[in-house]
């Protein structure tokens, strides 16, 4: 069951975003610290395990203290800023490719129910959650938004492209706005393109009846691979959280992973 732990890009990019949190004066048993916290939220999320099965003789500490860490750090904005100042260090050596991002949206099974699903028209109507993807030309994650299976990928593009943060790192203005923006047909609508005009995007949509997507498929195959690489972690293959906030949180954290294995690369 061995996982890799945190590697130090992740952690000092997190360590300065958390809260300082004093003991008890009641006493009690000693708060495990964040970063073993940390670790255990990981190994959970890379194996897929149930929360109260993480085992102890990993010194992570139990599992619904790990759940807990995530919860309230999702509550606090954290796991958003931790993608922001990843994406923030990668910027700063000019490792955000801003030239082609491309756009899609990848179905996820969700046997419990909960928030955000709906049944799956390309999978017999059994529930799921869909999960929708903004990369830059590598495949750096840059924004995300969840909906259920059953929404169209077009539903959300206008939300999706405006969620792409400001990130700051160079001279100058910070940066959110890709010059061309990839997607394929489904997303060959009026107002889509009429809204990356209105923010100075230049598009390339695949258009229904014209092209085929295969056209496009030497840029668009890198979302398609970060789709793969969150998918690779356990804990979002099957989406077995009930509540939104929660799947919200592992999949930022997730983000922020893959953006951390950028840094270590490439800066």
């Amino acid at each position: 069951m061995a996982r890799k732990k945190i590697n130090n890009e992740l952690w000092k990019a997190l360590q300065p975003l958390l809260p300082t949190v004093e003991p008890s004066p009641k006493g009690g048993r000693p708060r495990v610290d964040d970063r073993t916290a940390l670790n255990g939220i990981l190994f959970v999320l890379q194996t897929g395990i149930a929360w109260k099965d993480l085992p102890q003789e990993l010194g992570f500490g139990s599992g619904m203290p790990c759940w807990s860490r995530l919860r309230d750090w999702r509550a606090g904005g954290i796991w958003e800023r931790l993608h922001l100042a990843l994406l923030t260090r990668l910027r700063e050596h000019d490792q955000i490719d801003w030239s082609r991002p491309s756009i899609d949206g990848a179905a996820v099974a969700k046997p419990p129910g909960g928030q955000q699903t709906g049944p799956n028209p390309t999978d017999r109507g059994k529930l799921g959650s869909k999960r929708h993807l903004i990369v830059d030309r590598r495949g750096l994650p840059l924004a995300l938004v969840v909906t259920g299976a059953n929404r169209h990928d077009s539903v959300v593009f206008e939300d999706l492209v405006d969620a792409i943060p400001a990130v700051p790192g160079l001279l100058g203005r910070p940066r959110s706005r890709p010059d061309k923006l990839h997607a394929d047909k489904g997303y060959d609508f009026a107002r889509c393109c009429r809204h990356l005009r209105k923010r100075g995007i230049n598009s390339r949509i695949a258009r229904r009846g014209i092209e085929k997507n295969d056209r496009l498929g030497k840029h668009r195959w890198v979302v398609e691979r970060t789709h793969a690489w969150l998918a690779a972690f356990g804990k979002l293959r099957i989406r077995f959280e009930r509540r939104i906030d929660t799947h919200l949180a592992l999949l930022t954290f997730a983000c922020a992973v893959i953006c951390s294995r950028f840094v270590e690369e490439l800066c």
